[in-house]
């Protein structure tokens, strides 16, 4: 790390030199490993390493950003150069600049974020077998989408003219399955994985297995429902999607344009008092975790949603001076692109019922394990999904369901919104299951 922040100290200085006012490099250096096996046989094994460093200069008002992989010392020249007259030629930006000195990170938690265990490739290889074997060996589970297995580590550095200097290692590791069970049309498919920043974090292979075959054979035989209005629960997995769409609403950049449905509700309720919406980059050994931001800023837990009420925007620099107010700490960004706001660790909060309990009462409803389409416009607020899950009849689950459509307004879906008690740590992005009432299903 520290010939990493060696070498951008050494563009920024060059780059300021060279006719920058103000300059900031970043560094990213990445190794991915990968395996698949299909129905006992080995069918992918992939292995990629990268390098880049990237550099964003101001001449005045005038930015520009330029990338590269060779980082030897003249393609190293070249780029500052080239960054610089690019610069020059480009529009000024009054919006842009580095992030304030006096919010620059100057402490940096230790969140554990690398492990230094780097699985090999046997090891990986035999949990794709594990995991694939046990879904195989358990009855109906006819064929297999095959198991994956990965490890990722990357390394980043970020130094600015004006004083800032850091960096981080991180890492995470994979394995998922999928099968399917029944014959002919009707046979379906599902899924299970695990993702965690330490191998010793991972849920064991066997399970990983058995839950995508018993979530395969329990959407047999699945039916038609009709039309009409009817009370929703979202499996965590799919119930992630809800502070997802919250947080993409809440996007400073979407603020500024003035793209967002949610554009006038600051310190407005958009749910009842049961909701929280919340933003955490310091969990530790969280999949979103980091100790600063993408401009350096120093960053913190942050209720996006509070009691349903509209708490914050989600703001990098630039959107927080459109807007006319401070970053947040939200900035993300690439090595050849400007930052922009995005989230860390996102969760909507525990709420007292428990899944069962939260379904006990509903007579007719739908449980929904996996949505897919591109019916979200965060513009109007308007929501439609295609959906597969289950029917739920008398509190209970009946029979699977296919072919659905849940469609509403987000508006009022957020104000009919429910959380279970069931929050669990699996994604960058969280909820637990969630009922939300009088949604609009349409049926075959």
């Amino acid at each position: 790390m520290q010939d990493g922040l060696s070498l951008l100290h050494d563009v920024v200085t060059l780059a300021k030199k060279s006719g920058a006012d103000a300059a900031e490099a970043l560094w990213y250096e990445s190794t991915s490993l990968s395996v698949s096996r299909r129905m006992g046989l080995p069918e992918g094994l992939e292995r990629s390493e990268s390098t880049g460093v990237g550099l964003r200069v101001f001449v005045g008002q005038q930015p520009a950003m330029v990338s590269v992989s060779d980082t030897s010392k003249a393609s190293l020249a070249e780029m500052v150069e080239r960054c610089i007259k690019m610069a020059k030629l480009s529009p000024p930006d009054e919006y842009s600049n580095l992030a304030p000195q006096s919010l620059l990170a100057t402490q940096f938690p230790e969140l554990e974020l690398h492990d230094t265990h780097e699985p090999s490739v046997e090891w990986l290889q035999e949990q794709c077998k594990i995991a694939e074997e046990s879904a195989l060996a358990i009855k109906g589970i006819t064929n297999s989408e095959g198991a994956d297995a990965g490890y990722g580590e990357s390394n980043f550095a970020l130094v600015t003219s004006n004083g800032f200097a850091g960096g981080y290692k991180s890492s995470s590791t994979s394995l998922s399955a999928s099968v399917l069970a029944g014959e002919g049309t009707g046979m379906e498919r599902d899924y299970d994985f695990t993702v965690a920043r330490f191998v010793s974090d991972l849920s064991a292979s066997e399970t990983i297995g058995i839950n995508a075959a018993n979530r395969a054979l329990a959407r047999l035989n699945a039916r038609k429902i009709p039309t009409g209005k009817m009370s929703v629960i979202f499996d965590p997995r799919v119930a992630k999607s809800i502070p997802a769409i919250v947080a993409s609403a809440l996007n400073g950049a979407a603020i500024a344009r003035g793209t967002s449905f949610l554009k006038d509700f600051m310190g407005k309720a958009i749910a009842n008092d049961s909701i929280h919406i919340i933003d955490n980059p310091h969990i530790v050994r969280g999949l979103g975790s980091k100790p600063f931001d993408g401009e350096g800023v120093a960053n913190a837990t942050r209720s996006l949603v509070e009691k349903g009420m509209v708490q914050s925007w989600l703001l990098d620099i630039r959107s927080a001076n459109k807007l006319g107010l401070k970053t947040t700490g939200h900035a993300s960004r690439g090595l050849s692109s400007p930052p922009s706001p995005s989230t860390s660790n996102l969760y909507l909060a525990n709420g007292t019922l428990s899944p069962k309990a939260l379904m006990q009462d509903i007579n007719s409803g739908f449980y929904v394990t996996e949505v897919f389409g591109m019916g979200i416009n965060i513009i109007t607020g308007d929501y439609s999904q295609g959906a597969s899950g289950f029917f739920i009849e008398k509190g209970e689950i009946a029979f699977a369901v296919s072919e659905v459509t849940i469609a509403g307004k987000l508006l009022d879906m957020l104000r009919e919104l429910t959380p279970a008690n069931d929050l669990a740590f699996k994604y960058a992005t969280n909820a637990p299951t969630l009922r939300i009432d009088n949604m609009t299903l349409a049926g075959g």
